[in-house]
């Protein structure tokens, strides 16, 4: 269940429909609201005051058909800028960034406020009697509808600042770094039970029963598609419960196919079919990739906008080094971080969960294989990268992460050795190269 609330949200959150249809029954409260309100209110004083609406009916009517009218008119303008600055995006920096557009609070926001106001208007409008019916002229109404329309002129003028500004290169590499760094702060699976002991971190096999590999069986996926939660307590409670030992096979970002084996169950002759769907029950799969859980999908994000920005159709290596900038900075930040044991202890300090994630190695791999294979002529933005793995090795702990960095730094180097013409340039990226070197040593 809480898995399924998870996903739940996080679909609400890259809904353009959500927001703007709460705030729409909000207007709808606050029409019958304001109405009871005026209905309630008979004192000839109230109309006395400056901001309150002191008309008739047909100028009542008339002002807030034209503000409905209105609203409605630059709700379908705000929706197709809207559609726009998504086009615009999903051809100049990749498609998956588009769920980060649909996510954006502003958006929603400005959407939702003028099919609000609109709402408002058309709901008050009907409840104003002229003077052959029983004449009823709502003030109080009116006015707060006008000053829900002056309300929406701010928003717009906000809105086209918004867009102008959330469609630039360098905002939306910001804005998917800001998620990454949430990410590696919730590093997966650091929040299943209790870690094991520091000497065991390197080893998911070390206090597994000896008769594991034998006697262990495989559950399945129950559908095709990614992995994107698992719901830790869950599991850790089931372990518990039945006294089970789990090892997850795949993680929060894998593609898994129908039956193939996502989780191994010991002892393996407890596994019923209702074990089964309660362990299916704490894995959602889904049609796409979320950095909800899976920390390398962030990373794959800016390693798309970077690759996208050195293809010969944009050739724009000033984005591609703003995004080796942020995977520089996100990787100094994971190396300083302890990556979680894969020993998943219950309240009794027994062993319920193996669950093996993202390695340091494997993240660095993610995030500069594709750039390094893209930028191999490009001595601009092979710099930069020898410039960010002589920051990041300031911040590792361990002699395995080094040796990764270093090898980085020996493909870079390479491929531009292989492919960059000019003796210049090539005498630049083999000064850095030397700087990087010798920052790997010292801190290595």
């Amino acid at each position: 269940m809480k898995t399924l609330l998870l996903r739940f949200w996080d679909r609400l959150r890259s809904s353009f429909w959500f927001v703007p249809t709460a705030m729409a029954f909000g207007a709808l409260a606050l029409a019958f609201f304001t109405v009871a309100l005026d209905e309630a209110v008979t004192d000839d004083r109230l109309l006395a005051l400056s901001w309150i609406y002191g008309g008739g009916a047909e100028g009542a009517s008339v002002l807030l058909g034209t503000v409905a009218g209105s609203m409605i008119a630059i709700a379908g303008t705000v929706f197709s800028m809207t559609l726009v600055a998504l086009s615009l995006a999903s051809s100049q920096l990749g498609p998956r960034l588009l769920r980060n557009f649909m996510r954006d609070t502003a958006n929603q926001v400005v959407l939702g406020t003028f099919v609000a106001t609109f709402l408002y208007c058309l709901l008050v409008l009907r409840s104003i009697r002229r003077a052959d019916e029983i004449a009823f002229v709502p003030h109080i109404s009116v006015s707060i509808g006008v000053l829900l329309a002056m309300a929406s002129i701010g928003v717009l003028i906000y809105f086209i600042h918004h867009v102008s500004v959330s469609i630039q290169a360098d905002e939306v590499v910001a804005r998917v770094s800001e998620e990454l760094y949430d990410g590696i702060e919730r590093l997966f699976p650091s929040h299943m039970g209790k870690p094991g002991s520091e000497a065991l971190k390197t080893s998911g096999e070390a206090e597994l029963p000896a008769a594991f590999a034998r006697e262990a069986r495989p559950v399945g996926a129950a559908e095709d598609g990614y992995l994107q939660l698992i719901d830790a307590d869950a599991l850790m409670a089931l372990a518990s419960q039945d006294d089970l030992v789990l090892r997850l096979e795949r993680w929060p970002g894998h593609y898994l196919v129908k039956g193939q084996a996502m989780a191994m169950v010991w002892p393996g002759d407890r596994v019923t079919e209702t074990l089964v769907d309660q362990i299916n029950d704490a894995f959602v799969f889904g049609n796409q990739r979320t950095a909800f859980q899976d920390v390398e999908f962030p990373f794959l994000q800016l390693v798309e906008i970077a690759v996208r920005a050195l293809s010969p159709g944009i050739n724009d290596p000033f984005t591609a080094v703003a995004c080796v900038d942020r995977l520089g900075s996100a990787l100094c930040r994971l190396a300083r971080s302890s990556m979680p044991s894969p020993l998943r202890l219950d309240c009794h300090d027994r062993l319920r969960l193996v669950a093996p994630g993202p390695t340091f190695a494997g993240i660095v791999d993610t995030a500069f294989n594709q750039i390094r294979q893209s930028a191999r002529s490009n001595p601009v933005v092979a710099i930069r990268m020898l410039d960010a793995i002589t920051q990041i090795a300031g911040h590792v702990q361990n002699a395995q992460d080094a040796a990764c960095l270093r090898r980085h730094a020996n493909m870079i180097v390479r491929g531009a050795q292989e492919a960059v013409p000019e003796a210049g340039d090539l005498l630049d990226i083999e000064a850095r190269f030397m700087v990087a070197t010798q920052a790997v040593e010292r801190n290595g």
